[in-house]
This record gives structure tokens, C-alpha cells and sequence, in this order.
């Protein structure tokens, strides 16, 4: 259920994990809560880094690591415990110096809707200082845009 024809991606082939809503995952309203969508987004950004080749060991050894500027979070719809999710994401857009945006799109396996598009504005900064710092030759190589064109 991982490829383009499998689900209604925004962008082919994305990076893809699937998650379970369980009861812990739901808030007062009976829904999925919106921080744990955040902490779903971070955990497959890191694994998409990790499949690119930086995990955060590499960060240390270079120096330089990407943090959160902005995020921009869309709720299509809710989720419910016992919901099956995909969570995809893509370097959307990078301007291979500072920072770079990388989107996200939130699939419910049931009924194939998306429920949740997002992305995020991260910053290279320097390990050391939290300063920004100009990406190394190895982000600016593996944090490379993907296609846009839809399935």
C-alpha cells in the first residue's frame, strides 16, 4: 500500500510509514489530538532523513542540524481510535543554502481520504550555537525537492 497506485498521494512515490490511532492518541472532543499529528510528522521526517543518509549522529559529525522554523498544519478531517493512517512526506522545496520546506500528506487507509496535509520550514543551524549555518555539501545533497506532479 506504499506506491503511487496504491493511495491518493500529492507527489509520487513519497516517503511512507503506517500508524495506528489508539486511545491514548485521542482527546476530549474523541479525536486524534492535534499535538499527537505533530509528534507522527516528526517521527517520519526523521525516519525520511535516516533513509537519506543523516541521522542525528551524522548531524553531530558535521556540525550542522535542521530545526523547526514554522509549521503549517491542514485538519481535512478527524481521525478516530482504531483509524489506520499513512504518514508521507518529501522535501517539497530547498534553497540548498539555509533552509528548506518539507511537506507532509496524511492518508486514512479505510476510505483513502486525506486528512491532513502539512509542511514545515527548517532552518540549518550550527550544532554548537544555534545560529544559522550554511547547509554542508551533504544536505544540500540528500535534501533535495522531489517531483511535484501527482500520481
Amino acid at each position: 500500500m506504499t506506491d503511487c497506485s496504491a493511495l491518493p498521494w500529492d507527489v509520487p512515490a513519497p516517503f511512507t510509514q503506517r500508524v495506528g490511532v489508539g486511545g491514548e492518541h485521542v482527546d476530549a472532543f474523541g479525536h486524534t489530538n492535534n499535538v499527537v499529528y505533530l509528534s507522527w510528522l516528526e517521527q517520519v521526517a526523521w525516519a525520511h532523513s535516516e533513509r537519506l543518509g543523516l541521522g542525528f549522529a551524522d548531524y553531530e559529525r558535521l556540525g550542522a542540524g535542521c530545526v523547526a522554523r514554522r509549521h503549517e498544519l491542514d485538519y481535512l478531517a478527524p481521525t478516530y481510535a482504531g483509524d489506520t493512517l499513512w504518514l508521507a512526506t518529501w522535501i517539497h522545496e530547498t534553497d540548498a543554502r539555509l533552509t528548506m520546506w518539507r511537506a507532509y500528506q496524511v492518508i486514512r487507509e479505510s476510505d483513502r481520504k486525506t486528512v491532513m496535509r502539512g509542511r514545515t520550514l527548517w532552518v540549518c543551524v550550527d550544532m554548537a550555537s544555534g545560529r544559522p549555518k550554511r547547509m554542508p555539501p551533504e544536505f544540500v545533497a540528500a535534501y533535495r525537492p522531489v517531483s511535484t506532479q501527482a500520481c
